[in-house]
């Protein structure tokens, strides 16, 4: 028996939870399953599994084997499907992690329309604004907008939006529109409390820097809650464009001060360190470009791609 059939075995023994459950599962004899395991801990050298009246439990170094056994049969099958892919359709599933806010915005609008192109696709979408381990959650492809806290991650930047101090026309009405990045200091903020966000700012404009430190009642943890905060005319909030892009569209929201720059907000494709990008995750990329760029002709100020 070849080693990685060995790891496949291994594995469904540990997620069955008995040899008899693996058996079933991989339509194989028990006897065969039993001498599987036990040619692999003879190879080792090391017991792997433990049993008792409990079930099985695995040793320290059954637990590592089945770390590695994992990966290395995900890799196998990703290599299969790279072949596959060149000559069919994209099929299986794709496991995809994305900011709320942002895939609610321009990505789950679109996948339709992305799923309809290749019907034999599956999709499992984790909303989350973290920062999640990609191989422990067993992501193929994440969206992250910002910084990479990590650089050793393999990671491709597919798009950028420029930041803007944005607020209800309403709003402007009511407290006035700063004339300057210092005028600020008389308004109210909406703070977003994340690596995004936060109090103090720079402006630039010919070569001049300008720190500003904002100030507010309202400090608030997630994207969607900035929207609804700006939205409502609670105040204004330093934003990247796609948050707003359609309401800025509409004249709904409306930028200040857009003779000044603030840092860009790029948005990246992630990648799990030492894998293999599969095709239907390069398919899933190109489809979030491409709704960027649908998003921008039709809005007219949502993010560049």
């Amino acid at each position: 028996m070849d080693r990685l059939t060995a790891m496949e075995i291994f594995i469904n023994v540990v997620e069955a939870g008995s040899f008899s459950a693996a058996a079933r599962r991989m339509d194989l004899g028990q006897p065969a399953i039993s001498r599987s395991i036990a040619q692999t801990e003879e190879r080792l050298g090391a017991r792997l599994l433990l049993r008792s009246a409990r079930g099985l439990t695995m040793t320290d170094a059954g637990q590592r084997f089945y770390e590695h056994a994992k990966l290395a049969v995900k890799e196998a099958d990703e290599a299969d499907e790279a072949v596959h892919d060149a000559s069919q359709s994209l099929a299986g599933r794709l496991r995809v992690s994305a900011p709320v806010t942002f895939a609610c915005l321009y990505v789950l609008p679109s996948l339709d329309s992305f799923l309809s192109h290749h019907p034999k696709l599956e999709v499992d979408v984790t909303l989350d604004d973290r920062d999640i381990d990609l191989l422990e959650e067993g992501v193929d492809v994440a969206l992250r907008i910002g910084s990479l806290a990590d650089s050793a991650m393999t990671a491709r930047r597919i798009g950028q939006s420029p930041r803007h101090v944005v607020g209800t026309t309403e709003y402007f009405a009511r407290a006035g529109i700063p004339e300057t990045p210092a005028d600020l200091s008389h308004h109210q903020a909406i703070v977003y409390l994340q690596q995004l966000g936060g109090e103090a700012w720079s402006f630039s404009r010919n070569g001049t820097n300008v720190a500003v430190t904002l100030s507010g009642r309202v400090r608030i943890s997630a994207a969607e809650g900035i929207r609804t905060a700006v939205l409502g005319g609670m105040g204004f909030a330093v934003a990247a464009r796609w948050l707003f892009s359609r309401e800025l569209a509409s004249g709904k929201v409306e930028a200040v001060l857009t003779d000044w720059t603030l840092p860009p907000v790029d948005l990246w494709a992630v990648f799990p360190s030492g894998r293999m990008v599969t095709a239907k995750t390069r398919a899933f990329v190109a489809f979030v470009e491409q709704a960027l760029a649908e998003a921008e002709s039709a809005a007219t100020g949502p993010p560049a791609s």
